[in-house]
This record gives C-alpha cells, sequence and structure tokens, in this order.
C-alpha cells in the first residue's frame, strides 16, 4: 500500500496550506455520500535541467473546471491561480516528481438541490507508474463503460471510477494486471483508468469519442505521432480486431504509456520494443523531462539525408 502522506506533509485546503494529517472535511458533504466530486491527475517531473515542471498544468486544470461545469458542482478558481498554487504544494513538500491530485467537492447536503459553493483540495504524493513498468497481462472485462446518455461522460468525475474500481478488482483477482472496458454496444472503450491505442503495420488506431473520457495523454500521443510522422486515425473497433493488431498500449497522466504482453491470454504479432508503440513510449518519457535532444538528433539526421 502506497503511503500518501505523513505527519509533515503540507495540502492545499479551501484557501490555506494545511498539514494533511490535520486537514478535515464535513462527513455529511455530498460528495462522501453520493461520490458528487471532480478531480485531476496530473504529474510534475524534474526536467533534465533540474527544474520542477507541471505537464501540461493548463489542459488539466482547464479540464477540472470543464468537469464541475458538466456536473453543475459551482466553480470559482481560474487556471493560473491553481497552477501557482500547486507548485506551492510541490515546494513546500519538497516533490520535484509527483503525482498531483486536486478534487472540487460539495458541502454538507443531503437533498439533491443543486449546490451553491463547491470546496477544494490539491494534494500530492510520489507515485511510480500507476501500471508499473513491465508488459501488461490484460483481460477483458465482464463490466461495461456506462452509457453516455446516464452520464456525462466527459466529465472526470468521482463516482464514474465506482465502475473503474469494480473492472480492476475482478481482473486482478483473476490474476491479471488490468482491465479492459467494451462499451454498450460491445466495442472497445478504454481501462479503468487511462485510454488506449493498437498498432496495426506501422498506424495507430485509437477508440472514438463518445464512450470514452478522451484523456490529456491521448491527445498528447496524437502530437507525438504528428512529431514522428506516424499515421493515427480514431474509429470503432471491436476486441477481435484489437486482438489481431501488432501491439497495444495504454495511455494516460498516471499510467503514463505502457504496453501489453497479451489479451485474455493472447500474445500479439510484434515483440514490444521492434514496435512504433514503443517509439512513442521514449517520446513520452523524453517529453515529460524536456529531453530534447533525440528529437534534435533525429532532426539532424533528416537534414543530412536530403543535403
Amino acid at each position: 500500500m502506497a503511503t500518501y502522506y505523513n505527519s509533515e506533509t503540507i495540502l492545499y485546503l479551501n484557501g490555506e496550506y494545511v498539514k494533511a494529517a490535520e486537514a478535515k472535511m464535513d462527513l455529511y458533504s455530498q460528495s462522501f455520500h453520493y461520490g458528487y466530486s471532480v478531480f485531476e491527475g496530473i504529474r510534475s517531473y524534474r526536467t533534465v535541467n533540474g527544474e520542477t515542471k507541471i505537464f501540461k498544468a493548463k489542459e488539466h486544470y482547464d479540464r477540472l473546471q470543464r468537469s464541475a461545469e458538466l456536473v453543475n458542482l459551482p466553480y470559482h478558481w481560474t487556471t493560473e491561480e491553481l497552477t501557482a498554487v500547486t507548485y506551492e504544494v510541490l515546494k513546500r513538500n519538497d516533490l520535484q516528481d509527483a503525482y498531483i491530485r486536486p478534487v472540487v467537492y460539495a458541502p454538507a447536503n443531503m437533498s439533491f438541490v443543486q449546490n451553491e459553493q463547491s470546496f477544494l483540495v490539491i494534494e500530492v504524493w510520489a507515485m511510480q507508474p500507476f501500471l508499473g513498468d513491465k508488459l501488461l497481462r490484460i483481460m477483458t472485462s465482464s463490466f461495461e463503460r456506462p452509457n453516455p446518455k446516464a452520464f456525462k461522460i466527459e466529465a472526470k468525475a468521482a463516482g464514474h471510477y465506482v465502475n473503474s474500481l469494480l473492472a480492476s478488482h475482478e481482473a486482478k483477482a483473476k490474476g491479471f494486471d488490468e482491465a479492459l472496458l467494451l462499451d454498450m454496444n460491445g466495442n472497445v472503450a478504454e481501462a479503468p483508468g487511462a485510454n488506449l491505442f493498437y498498432e496495426k503495420d506501422g498506424k495507430l488506431f485509437t477508440p472514438a469519442k463518445g464512450n470514452i473520457l478522451p484523456g490529456i495523454t491521448r491527445a498528447t500521443v496524437f502530437e507525438l505521432c504528428a512529431g514522428l510522422g506516424i499515421e493515427v486515425e480514431e474509429k470503432v473497433f471491436t476486441i477481435d480486431e484489437l486482438k489481431n493488431a501488432d501491439a497495444v498500449f495504454y495511455c494516460g497522466t498516471a499510467a503514463e504509456v505502457i504496453g501489453f504482453d497479451s489479451l485474455d491470454d493472447q500474445k500479439f504479432a510484434l515483440k514490444w520494443n521492434d514496435s512504433v508503440s514503443r517509439k512513442i513510449q521514449t517520446a513520452y518519457k523524453n517529453l515529460v523531462v524536456e529531453n530534447f535532444e533525440p528529437q534534435r538528433q533525429e532532426e539532424a539526421k533528416k537534414e543530412e539525408a536530403v543535403a
């Protein structure tokens, strides 16, 4: 079990920096009783220059605001304000490589009347890649991704993750590393806490929007593909199509980029180290620590080839 805080850990709670061990929450909160809150998962890294850099802070805090608005939680903070606060929390905890968890939650309210205020906490802790760094044994879950007509599925809302927990618990109880959820139509959706890409003949494919939480790391993979000249397509596809892939990977802020060893005990055509997907994994690791030297070397090789 990870240790998230100790007696000296500092978090940000409703405008104040307080010790985590002394922080309090109203146990009559609508969030505690109904899972009614929104959150973000963000990472900071020690760059190759020794600086502390939050990866895509603007995109994450903009999405936090959007999630709150989608589920009718009042939101009165700016992205710039919360970014500055987060750097201060990291500094007070002497952390550079860290996982960052802001949560917007509701006050005491046992009714279903819309709230007039919200509260905010920002927590940080050291965390290795969420799914580890070894290739994953994945199983197709018996649980489906929730119907998008039942939720604001693009909101990163706490209550949605009961579905994620159930799917992940099921997979791990059966000896797998993680689950894969299909949507209500039997098409591939996502992991309990990450998006999915598969590779076929040097091209990448990923589930289309509609039944997924389109992640910020997912968007980053699109950016990396553009820079590397790798074609990528959003589409609807079945589990059978996925099992015929050359390689598959999950991606997310917590998980970063991590490949599959197998799906339902079926291996894939390519060795991971021979895949385009592996190039994406390496490029992502370099990007988050701002190691641009491999990119510069690649560009220099292209210029020499043209000359």
